[in-house]
């Protein structure tokens, strides 16, 4: 009998949220997520990209204050888990030189029904653009960079969001 292909052996499951300065692989980080009480999985890839506001963007560089962003990354996982019934939460945030294409963050959560998932995972993202001392400094084609930020992600913030 064949195996489904998106069955995955039980892996102990720890709510987290990382930092790294290594490429990001959405499939391992989604395997870390199975549960068998899971019906759904709900991800998401925030990808460099070639434009920015009119500049056309060739890389990213992004410097993280690591101490905080994973306390206040804990945080907002925590708070997605008491708003919303999901199994498991991970985030994974990049640090330093990227280039266009890869992956800069991933969100990946599991709950017993894809509502509950999707809700959490758009909290949990929206929350970390906000939250976390994450700062992105954008190279252009033009050899000009500056640093920028989210400010129409401010528009979903939650309350107890701290101002960095």
């Amino acid at each position: 009998m064949a195996t489904p292909s998106c069955y995955f052996h039980p892996l102990p499951v720890v709510d987290v949220i990382r930092i790294t300065d290594k490429p990001i692989d959405p499939n391992v980080l989604r395997r870390e997520l199975f549960d068998p009480a899971a019906g759904a999985y709900v991800g998401f890839e925030g990808w460099i990209r070639n434009e920015n506001e009119g500049h056309s963007v060739e890389r990213l560089e992004y410097e993280v204050y690591e101490p905080l962003a994973v306390s206040e990354g804990e945080k907002v996982i925590a708070e997605a888990r008491a708003q919303f019934a999901i199994l498991h939460a991970h985030c994974v945030h990049r640090t330093g030189m990227l280039e266009i294409g890869e992956c800069a963050v991933w969100v990946g959560v599991s709950s017993a029904h894809r509502d509950e998932a999707f809700n959490a995972c758009r909290y949990i993202i929206d929350q970390v653009k906000v939250r976390l001392p994450i700062w992105k400094k954008e190279h252009y084609a033009d050899g000009n960079s500056g640093w920028v930020n989210c400010e129409r992600c401010a528009e979903h913030a939650h309350p107890s969001a701290v101002s960095l």
